[in-house]
């Protein structure tokens, strides 16, 4: 007995979704382990933070970098000289 071209057709059909979700997983568990080997925070080579001091977060507009520290300041600097303009201490 011959297989029905509706049946044939949906054996297909569920085979390539089945191998496209696959793909989709792999691509996802990828794309996840090269993020997650990134450096946490890469900040630019021409800032120079006070002495003693480390970086928690960095963030950046388009005329400042913006750091906070573990010792519960953020440090505002200028992109475009890379000096320190601003120190504002977080309550």
């Amino acid at each position: 007995m011959a297989e029905p071209a509706n049946l044939r057709f949906l054996r297909v059909l569920v085979t390539v979704l089945t191998a496209t979700m696959i793909g989709g997983v792999l691509l996802i568990v990828g794309l996840m382990v090269m993020r997650l080997n990134q450096p946490a925070m890469i900040l630019p080579e021409t800032l120079r933070l006070p002495g003693g001091v480390q970086a928690t977060a960095f963030t950046q507009t388009a005329d400042h970098w913006l750091i906070v520290t573990q010792n519960g300041e953020i440090l505002v600097y200028d992109r475009a000289t890379s000096a320190l303009t601003q120190s504002i201490p977080l309550e």
